[in-house]
This record gives structure tokens, C-alpha cells and sequence, in this order.
């Protein structure tokens, strides 16, 4: 338990100072046009702004065309359902709503403001709401309280022409519809014979039961507990006239009577509530939804000591068939705004249902299994439905939405080219900023050794923390046991040396003789004495980590945080050294930034490479590249644009592409070419219209180092991006060289992604 709480504690304080900083908040408002000059500032405001308002004025349907109200949604609450913590009012709940925002914006590129409405009344709720209809292309109603919750959709879906949609509600019941029909389906059952009980009977359980009903469940087969007991005929305490719909003629009146031979249990309730007894009694091959938070109905584990043909789905995303409203509110939202729905039906929701379903049982992609280490779940117990960050839920949810929006009539702006739609969603996947996610994934499902050079670092010791509760990677930290424990508590981290990660203590290791010894044998040849073997080995953590990874006593190394990237390079070299087939290493830089995913070679190791080394940075950065899910694109970039320059160095860059095409002709990539041609397809068809490069390039080949560690600066700090990196490539072993400037969260990343390389490795090794 005090663990529990020390865990607790921890993730307070960390969601705190998130919150706050560098600025309080998690949103802010950016302009889309650039405002670089008066006519800018003329066309933007005065006088210009009179034509679009003149159009919009004539032609309402205009205002998607010339404003942001077609993809902007309005998420509001009055406070009175927050998560878990209750009726806290609408101000407490802001974080929640900037919150919702920012995954509108991360999954599905939808803009929102949040409006956070101090009413409890329910018409004068409404009335605040339906007036604020010409700023929105859709109202997304959060955390308001039952029964008012459905009078108040209600009573916005009849006064306003476009979508209104509870997530609480909807968007749970669509997961869940879908988990279910895929159940059943395992299970061999038909869904209008199930037995379903409910533990809970809020707005969310209704609305599944609801969704339920609508997919061919019968109303006779449900059985509903809440807090006061079942819902029987009869009952007029906490009675409305949307559980009274569930109400069975009984005289039973607790959860453990009606579980009998259930086929479902749905738990939108408390923790615990399901006990191992009354799983036993449930029918064949039981399904059991446990989504209360953070501790479900029942644990996984504690239903499957009971019997083995349990399949089960909770609201954590440490378990399998995780139901999370992420899976679909943003999707939903998006087919609807891209045809200009005027509402979201139960076609367009049962489109969304089927659309999850099918996708759980799609043969993964060559893209997934490459972005989830090559290990990716198949349609079966543990993986009902997809995950909540799978980047074809969008690719699926959308388009299908939109569909069932245009056949039922509800579409103001039908899409006339469903391959450019797909099109344009397929490019927004990977603008996405989530580029991380599957590699973190990847890693948690076999954590590898780490060790860190610099284990002494406060980064690297917050690092070690979030990798250890997120099961990312399992740490090693080079440094003194006591100036470990005593950062651990001045830094206010829980973790201990010894305790909860190993260390190696570079003034006494029983492996001192040994580690000489293997060092002694990388350099013993290149002029280095025995005494300064020892020497080294004593005093350079970077060596020292290297050799463990060497001897195979960690499986993976990070270093650079502290000294000159050159100097932990050449350790790296001298002791691990490049794969075979490989002339020798180099770095790959990853920025994600609003734009999206963007990598630059070499931007760390060679300072002028001819046009063989340049190949072979780019086929190894590609193949990098693929380990994050992504097909790249490669562009060599040169002050000549497809021969405008004739120059040594764009001489260079011709022939490395030559040998790009020779080597390996379904790369796409293409050069030599300008920076702006690389990432503006329209640019460059101007001047090479049959250029073998498509869209957006995402991986920028430099012809020297001073060119790609420049841009890469500039570009960190102009773009305010993400700098993950530095990767290198071409290793025997997973071996990485950081920079100064890295935060923990980048050493995290890094982390991730040298756990994954370690799994393919390992993989290798075996096969």
C-alpha cells in the first residue's frame, strides 16, 4: 500500500510541474497564415477580412471554406462528472477539457476550444451552449453528470445543426460495442441470445446497453446493479426513465444473484465489485468488460485463477484490450467535420463499431509489425480490439463514418474522392507527433538492459524512474552506490541502488581484472600500455559501459551526456565497433515537431563522406527508419537543384543516388535537389515533374557534417521540436551517443529505442 502511495505521490508532483511548465496550461493559439508584412496584416484584418465575410454572409456553407469553423469542435463540461473525482465544478475541470483537446488535436488534427459553462440548470446549460453554434463545427459534451447528461444532448441535438455528441456516453459504448460483437464472435455466440449484466448505471453503462439493444442484444436478456441493488420493476429509489428501460421482473436484488450463466459482464462501477466467486458461475467462455479506473471490477489475474476461458477487457493500458475513448471520439469527430454533418447518427456510430471490430481482425501490416518490433497481436483474447494508438484507426474510422454520414443524408459536404481523402489521412498519421509510441511499446513487451554511463546525471536518474514504473527498459547506472542513493533523495525519486536498479561502481567491481582484460584486448595493438588499460578502466564510464555491452553484461549502452561527442565516439569504435558490412558508423537525428517527423543524416560522425559513404548512411538510416513504422523517403540535399549547380559536392550527391538506385531501386528517393524541394512537392515538380520521390521527404541526406549538424540546430530551435537522438547506426551492438543539451525525456526515448534494436539483435542472434 505504500508503495501505492509513494507511486502516487510521484505521479502527483510530476503532473503538477507538467502543468505548469515551461507554461501553465497544455493548449495555445497559433495563426495558420503568415503575418510578415502590411499586406499580410490587409488581407488577415482590415480591409481584406470584408471579402470572405461578404462570401460567408451570402453563402453560410462558405464559412468552411474561409474559416477554421469546419475543423474546430467545442469541448464543454459543466463539472459535474470528472473522471473520477466527482462534481468539482467547471473551473477544476479545465485541465481535464485542455486535455481532451490536445487529443483531439494529437489523434486526429481537429482544433478546440475548450468552454467550461458554471450551470447546473439544464435549459439555461442549453441555452448557453446552442447559441455558440456559428463558432463550431461540432459540440463534444464532457464529464456532465446523469440523468441530465441525456436531456441535455437531447435537447442540443434538436436545436443545433451540427453534431452533439457525449463522449462519455457514445464513445465508450462504441469501443464496447465492439469488444462485444468480437467476443461473442470468439466465443461462438449470437448476440440477441446473450446474457448481459451491468455493474453500474451511469451514463456510460446505458449508453452501452443502449448500443448494445442496437446491435441485437435483447432488452429481456440485461440485467442491471447498481449502487442501491438490481434494477427490477417496481424500484423507485435512484429511478429514471432510461435505467427504468432495463428493469426486469424479479425478486432478485444484488449483482451476485444475476451473475448466473451471465455470457457478458459490462462494469462501468466501483472496484472489486466482481468477485472471483461469481466469475466461476458465469456461463461458457464468459466475456467480462471491468472498466472502472484505475482498479477494475475484478483484475485480470484474479479472473483467470478462476477459469481459464475468461477473456477480459479493462480500461488499463497495461492489459490487454484496453477500452479507451481515444480508440474513436477523434476519428469520429473527423469523418463527421470532413462531410459537414449535421449530426452523428446511429448509422455513422454503428459504422464506427464495425470499423474497430474489423480492424482487430486485419493481418497486421508490414508498417506494424516493423513499428511494434515485429511482434504484433492477432485477432484472439487478448486483442478483441485494436489498440488505442494503432495508426489505422483513423485510416478505417473516418472514411466509414463519413460514408454512413453521406448515405443517410446528413452531409453537407460529401467527399466527391475518397482516394484523395484516404490520401491526405495517411499523411496527417505521420504528422502526427506520436512517432515514439509504438517504440515504446515495442520495448515494454521485452525490457532490455541498459547501462548508462553517466548514471550519476539527475537525467539519467529520472530516466531510470519512468523506466522502471513504465517497465520500458531495465536500468544500469556506472557510478558510486552512495552518490546514487543521495541523488535518488535530494532529486526526491523513490528508486534505490541495489535495491531497484543494478549499478556498476567504477571504484570497486569484482569484474575490475576481467574488463581490463577485454579492453586490453581492443587496444593493446593501437599503442596502449597495460597501465593505462587499467587506468582507463577505472575512470572512463563510457569504456566501462561499453565492455559490459561487449561481455554481454548489459545490452545496450548510453552515454554523452557529459564531454565532447568525438571522444565517446572513438571509445565506442575501439570496443564495440560497426556490424559486419558496415565501412563504418554514423548518426541519424529525429526532430518531431508540429510539422511532424522529419530525420537528418549524418549529423554527427563524418565530416566529409564520399558518395559510397553517403549510400550507405542513407540505407541504414532507412532501415532505421522502418523500425519506426514509417516507409521513407529520401532526399539528397545539395546547393544544386536536379543539376542547376554542377559543383563537386553536387557531383557527390549524384553519384551517391546512382548508387541508391543500383543498390536498392524500391528505395524512393531522389536529389540532388534544394531543402524547400525536398519538402514541397509542388516545388519540386516544377522542376522535375518525373521525380522518383513522392509527397513530403522525411529523411534529409547532407553532404557533409558542418551542412546537417547546422541544420539540425537551427531547426531544433526554430521549430521548437522534439530532437530525439542522436541514433547511431551501423553498431555491432546497440550502442548511443547523447548530446549536453538531452533532457530525461530524452534519455527515455532513447532508451525505447535501444531496447528495440537489442530485441532485433537478440532475435537475430537466435535465429
Amino acid at each position: 500500500m505504500s508503495e501505492n502511495k509513494n507511486q502516487g505521490s510521484d505521479l502527483t508532483e510530476a503532473a503538477l510541474y507538467f502543468h505548469q511548465h515551461p507554461r501553465p496550461g497544455k493548449l495555445e493559439i497559433q495563426a495558420t497564415k503568415p503575418l510578415g508584412n502590411q499586406r499580410d496584416l490587409a488581407l488577415a484584418y482590415s480591409p481584406g477580412v470584408a471579402a470572405p465575410c461578404e462570401e460567408i454572409a451570402k453563402d453560410p456553407s462558405k464559412a468552411a471554406d474561409y474559416t477554421a469553423r469546419g475543423n474546430l469542435v467545442g469541448v464543454i463540461s459543466n463539472g459535474t462528472a470528472v473522471l473520477g473525482l466527482g462534481a468539482i465544478g467547471p473551473l477544476a475541470s479545465k485541465p481535464v477539457m485542455e486535455g481532451k483537446a490536445v487529443l483531439f488535436k494529437k489523434f486526429a488534427g481537429i482544433d478546440v476550444f475548450d468552454i467550461e459553462v458554471d450551470e447546473l440548470d439544464v435549459d439555461r446549460f442549453v441555452d448557453a451552449v446552442a447559441v455558440l453554434e456559428p463558432t463550431f463545427g461540432g459540440i463534444n459534451l464532457e464529464d456532465i453528470k446523469a440523468p441530465e447528461c441525456f436531456q441535455i444532448e437531447a435537447k442540443l441535438r434538436q436545436r443545433m445543426n451540427i453534431p452533439v455528441f457525449h463522449d462519455d456516453q457514445h464513445g465508450t459504448a462504441i469501443i464496447v460495442g465492439a469488444a462485444v460483437r468480437n467476443g461473442l464472435e470468439l466465443a461462438g455466440k449470437d448476440m440477441s441470445e446473450a446474457k448481459i449484466v451491468a455493474s453500474g448505471a451511469g451514463a456510460a453503462a446505458l449508453a452501452c446497453l443502449n448500443m448494445l439493444v442496437s446491435l441485437g442484444a435483447k432488452v429481456e436478456n440485461i440485467w442491471i446493479s447498481d449502487i442501491e441493488g438490481v434494477v427490477y420493476e417496481g424500484r423507485e429509489t435512484l429511478m429514471d426513465e432510461w435505467k427504468a428501460k432495463f428493469a426486469q421482473k424479479t425478486d432478485k436484488r444484488t449483482l451476485a444473484e444475476i451473475i448466473d450463466g451471465a455470457d457478458v459482464f459490462l462494469g462501468l462501477s466501483a472496484a472489486g465489485v466482481l468477485k472471483p466467486d461469481m466469475v466461476a458461475r458465469m456461463g461458457d467462455g464468459p466475456l467480462i468488460l471491468a472498466l472502472a479506473n484505475p482498479r477494475p471490477e475484478i483484475m485480470p489475474e484474479d479472473a483467470l485463477a478462476v477459469r481459464s476461458d475468461v477473456v477480459m477487457c479493462t480500461g488499463r493500458s497495461d492489459y490487454p484490450n484496453q477500452v479507451n475513448n481515444v480508440l474513436c471520439f477523434p476519428y469520429i469527430f473527423r469523418g463527421a467535420l470532413d462531410v459537414g454533418a449535421t449530426t452523428i447518427n446511429e448509422e455513422m456510430k454503428h459504422a464506427a463499431v464495425k470499423a474497430i471490430a474489423e480492424l482487430a481482425k486485419e493481418e497486421p501490416s508490414d508498417v506494424a509489425a516493423r513499428a511494434y518490433g515485429g511482434v504484433t497481436e492477432t485477432f484472439g483474447p487478448k486483442y478483441l480490439i485494436p489498440s488505442p494508438f494503432d495508426q489505422r484507426l483513423i485510416l478505417r474510422i473516418a472514411p466509414a463514418v463519413a460514408k454512413a454520414a453521406m448515405e443517410t443524408g446528413v452531409a453537407t459536404r460529401p467527399i466527391e474522392d475518397f482516394d484523395a481523402y484516404l490520401d491526405r489521412l495517411n499523411r496527417f498519421v505521420f504528422r502526427s507527433g506520436l512517432v515514439m509510441k509504438p517504440i515504446i511499446q515495442a520495448a515494454s513487451q521485452d525490457p532490455k538492459r541498459v547501462i548508462y554511463a553517466e548514471g550519476e546525471d539527475e537525467r539519467v536518474l529520472r530516466a531510470a524512474q519512468v523506466l522502471l514504473e513504465d517497465k520500458v527498459a531495465v536500468p544500469i547506472l556506472v557510478g558510486r552506490p552512495d552518490v546514487l542513493k543521495t541523488r535518488c533523495e535530494r532529486f526526491g525519486l523513490k528508486i534505490r541502488p541495489g535495491v531497484d536498479f543494478e549499478f556498476i561502481n567504477p571504484q570497486d567491481d569484482p569484474r575490475y581484472r576481467d574488463y581490463v582484460d577485454e579492453y586490453f584486448s581492443c587496444v593493446g595493438r593501437k599503442g596502449l600500455p597495460p597501465d593505462a588499460a587499467r587506468t582507463i578502466v577505472r575512470t572512463n564510464t563510457t569504456v566501462i559501459s561499453a565492455l559490459a555491452v561487449r561481455r554481454g553484461d548489459a545490452d545496450a549502452v548510453i552515454c554523452g551526456l557529459e564531454g565532447r561527442y568525438i571522444r565517446h565516439l572513438r571509445d565506442i569504435r575501439q570496443i564495440i565497433g560497426p556490424r559486419p558490412g558496415v565501412r563504418d558508423l554514423s548518426a541519424l537525428s529525429l526532430l518531431i515537431n508540429s510539422r511532424g517527423a522529419v530525420f537528418l543524416s549524418d549529423t554527427f560522425v563524418t565530416e566529409e563522406p564520399d558518395a559510397e559513404e553517403l549510400a550507405e548512411m542513407a540505407l541504414l538510416a532507412a532501415e532505421e527508419i522502418e523500425r519506426f513504422g514509417i516507409a521513407p523517403k529520401v532526399a539528397l540535399l545539395s546547393l544544386s537543384n536536379f543539376g542547376s549547380r554542377d559543383t563537386a559536392s553536387s557531383r557527390k550527391m549524384r553519384d551517391a543516388l546512382q548508387i541508391l538506385w543500383d543498390k536498392c531501386p524500391d528505395l524512393e528517393v531522389d536529389g540532388e535537389m534544394h531543402g524547400d524541394s525536398a519538402l514541397s512537392e509542388v516545388l519540386r515538380q516544377r522542376v522535375m515533374p518525373d521525380s522518383k520521390l513522392t509527397g513530403e521527404a522525411n529523411l534529409l541526406l547532407f553532404p557533409n557534417l558542418d551542412a546537417a549538424n547546422i541544420a539540425l540546430n537551427l531547426l531544433k530551435v526554430a521549430t521548437q521540436a522534439l530532437h530525439v537522438g542522436p541514433i547511431l547506426l551501423g553498431t555491432s551492438k546497440p550502442a548511443h551517443i547523447l548530446t549536453p543539451s538531452v533532457t530525461s525525456r530524452g534519455v527515455v526515448n532513447m532508451s525505447a529505442l535501444a531496447c528495440v534494436e537489442a530485441q532485433k539483435k537478440g532475435a537475430a542472434t537466435l535465429g
